[in-house]
């Protein structure tokens, strides 16, 4: 039977690295990509050459991928062959130095003030599922959770009467986020409707309709459904995590506690909020500043 060394690799990823379950599975199919490009080239994946992985580059070039993906997946790669000179499979690694395609920095999209009021006013809280709503976005707003953050959160990780909410963020690391008065508040109320209800079977923060916990699709969708509605149709629920951490800055908060609350290893990653602050005073210089033109 023929050795599986992408799955040897993946379950060292899982087990020993503790790697979140979306990175697992953006690896996982990196991989397979390079598996199914080696079956159809008649090659063995534990034998390829630097040349032929820069042919698979090439072909995968069809597939339009951004720089982001391919420089993903030559990660992926790296790694994978990293790993089997760790276990004296291989004696070179022939991804070490294939080199990285540059990408273009961007600044994400956030909502202004405004915007973001207008956008959690929309859900119809006379009901538990337009509270659930309303609670959801107050949530993410108020903690700049990500999406799989929210699905898992449980009623247990809220502290309610302190304002403070615990999650589990990528590499199953947990960090405590504060809670603004308003998020407490939709949390109060959404959870004594479900306890009106006895919804509580699930004891996911976030159910479905049908007491299931709540997916990264439905929260997608409320999220894409709501931008909507307010004429913004090109945001997702990262958007508002873009908007909390944009908005801290944007107040004088610390980069360094942006960066605990976000769950940022890096500072760096942290920082591009400070570029948008940059460019947003800039815009207000050039318009005001009778010198600026």
């Amino acid at each position: 039977m023929k050795r599986d060394y992408i799955r040897e690799y993946l379950s060292y990823l899982q087990v020993e690295k503790g790697l979140s379950k979306n990175s697992f599975e953006s690896y996982q199919r990196d991989l397979q990509k390079l598996s199914k490009w080696c079956e159809k080239n008649n090659l063995d994946i534990i034998h390829l050459s630097r040349k032929d992985l820069r042919e698979f580059l090439i072909d995968l070039a069809t597939e339009k991928l951004s720089p982001t993906s391919v420089n993903r997946l030559i990660s992926a790669m790296r790694g994978f062959y990293k790993f089997l000179m760790f276990d004296r499979h291989i004696t070179k690694n022939p991804a070490e130095d294939l080199q990285s395609q540059q990408t273009i920095a961007y600044l994400p999209k956030f909502l202004n003030q405004e915007e973001m009021e207008k956008l959690l006013a929309i859900p119809d809280v006379s009901g538990e599922i337009g509270l659930r709503d309303r609670a959801i976005l107050e949530t993410m707003y108020a903690c700049g959770l990500r999406v799989s953050e929210v699905c898992s959160l449980q009623i247990s990780d809220v502290e309610l009467d302190a304002g403070i909410l615990t999650c589990k963020g990528k590499g199953s690391k947990t960090r405590k986020v504060p809670m603004g008065k308003s998020a407490v508040e939709w949390l109060k109320s959404y959870l004594a409707k479900r306890r009106k209800n006895e919804n509580f079977e699930v004891q996911n923060l976030f159910v479905s309709m049908y007491g299931k916990p709540i997916s990264r699709q439905e929260i997608f969708n409320l999220v894409k459904e709501c931008g909507e509605k307010t004429g913004r149709g090109d945001i997702s629920p990262h958007t508002l995590r873009h908007s909390f951490a944009t908005h801290l800055v944007q107040n004088s908060a610390d980069i360094r506690s942006v960066q605990q609350m976000l769950g940022h290893a890096d500072i760096s990653t942290t920082q591009i909020y400070t570029h948008i602050t940059d460019q947003q005073l800039r815009k207000t210089y050039e318009k005001f500043h009778p010198r600026a033109k």
